[in-house]
Formats: structure tokens, sequence, C-alpha cells
């Protein structure tokens, strides 16, 4: 059983959303825990919140800047040893309009790069660790698509298969591979495309359910309506596709 308590945890996009709310999960269970992100004011915001929490600018998206954040954690934080791939955009993207749509943020790089990146940079240092842990957020459409979010879908369908294989790789290892599979959760992603809305379940049922996972060894976990998507995409695809999309 991975303990939930005594860890040295890196959350990656910890400011808001299912980040934050796992930032203030682990604080709650006496962890030391790190968050990065983009936007500097948000950070503080998360600071001041949970005053015990570390923070870094980071951008994930970029190489450069996923190599510094891993120098920076393992040089300040030598007891680190829990990652969080948590960070990640989605787009509404109509393929119709050529390569033009594809223009802005790169959700490849956010949302699958950055997670393969991210762990090739920690596992060598984690396997010194006598327990270890990373912890991938992936998603319910990666089981079962939303057109309109093509990009974002299949990178999620991607680090489901990328858990699947580390999880294997990692196995005679120190090392344990999670997979949280959320729903629609209720913060940042994506707004816009959802008309603006607050919908979805909030972020703290996400967290709860990371902090069951790792007491119960449960290494795939979905979450909520995302347990509908990946029994429906083995069972009853064409149908449950027809009814989100």
């Amino acid at each position: 059983m991975m303990k939930t308590s005594g860890n040295t945890i890196l959350i990656t996009g910890g400011a808001t959303g299912i980040g934050f709310a796992l930032a203030e999960a682990f604080s709650k269970h006496d962890n030391e825990v790190i968050i990065c992100g983009r936007r500097e004011d948000r950070l503080k915001e998360a600071k001041e919140k949970l005053p015990q929490i570390h923070t870094m600018v980071c951008d994930i998206s970029k190489e450069k800047e996923r190599e510094s954040l891993f120098r920076w954690v393992t040089s300040n934080f030598k007891d680190v040893n829990m990652l969080v791939n948590n960070a990640g955009i989605q787009r509404t993207i109509d393929m119709k309009k050529g390569v033009s749509c594809l223009a802005g943020e790169d959700e490849i790089e956010v949302n699958l790069k950055a997670y393969i990146h991210l762990a090739a940079y920690f596992i060598p240092y984690f396997q010194k660790k006598k327990e270890a842990a990373i912890i991938n957020i992936s998603s319910g459409l990666g089981f079962v698509p939303i057109a309109a979010f093509p990009v974002y879908c299949a990178t999620k369908a991607a680090i489901h298969s990328f858990s699947i294989s580390l999880r294997h790789q990692l196995r005679d290892t120190s090392i344990q591979v999670f997979e949280i599979i959320p729903p629609t959760v209720d913060t940042e992603l994506n707004r816009e495309g959802r008309g603006g809305r607050h919908i979805g379940i909030p972020p703290s049922e996400v967290a709860n359910e990371v902090m069951k996972a790792l007491e119960e060894n449960e290494y795939e976990i979905a979450v909520g309506m995302a347990k509908d998507l990946r029994t429906g995409a083995k069972n009853n695809f064409e149908e449950i596709f027809k009814r989100i999309n």
C-alpha cells in the first residue's frame, strides 16, 4: 500500500482545478507539496490559501523549462518521491478549417509529451527511493471521445496507454503508477468551449478518489460518470459515442 502521508509531491498545473484540490488534500495528510504552473498570479493565490506549499512558475510545454523544473525540484527537495502529471489544456478544434485550426496552445506538448518527458526525468531518481509513485491524470474522454475536442481526447487516450506500459515496465521497481480517469470536472478547462457554464463534479471529488487509490493500491480509478465511459467503450461504444456527441 502506498503511504498517503510523509511524501514529497510535485503537482503540475497545481494552482487551480484538480491540481489545487490535490495540493489541498495531500497537504491535509502531512505531505510536502510543490506545485508548478504558468501563471504567477494563480500560484500566488494558491500560496495564500495553502501557505505551506511551495511554488514554481514553469511552462511545461517547453522542454527547457521541464528540465529546469526537474533540476530545481531535485536540488531543493531531495526527498521528492511522487510526481502528479496533472497539467492540461482542452481546445475546441474544427479540422475542416485545415492547419489553421491547430494554431495556438499545443495540446500534444502539454497533455502528452510533458507527461512522458517528466516521467523520464523522475524515474531514475525515484528508483533510488524506498517508495515512489507517478500519478497520471487522464480522462473519460480518452475512452469515448467528444469529436469537438479531437486532439485533447487523443492525448488522453495516449496517456491511458502510456500508463499501462509504464506500470508494466516499472513492476519490479519501487515506483507505482496510478491513472486517475475523471469525468467532466468544474474547472477552468476550456470554459469557453463549454459556453462559460459551470458543469461537472467538484475537483475535490477527484482528489478524494486519488487518496483512496493510494490507500487501496488501485492503479486505475475511473471517477463518477467516467466509469460509464470506460465500460461503454468496451461494451457499447457506438451508442455511448452518439449520446455524448
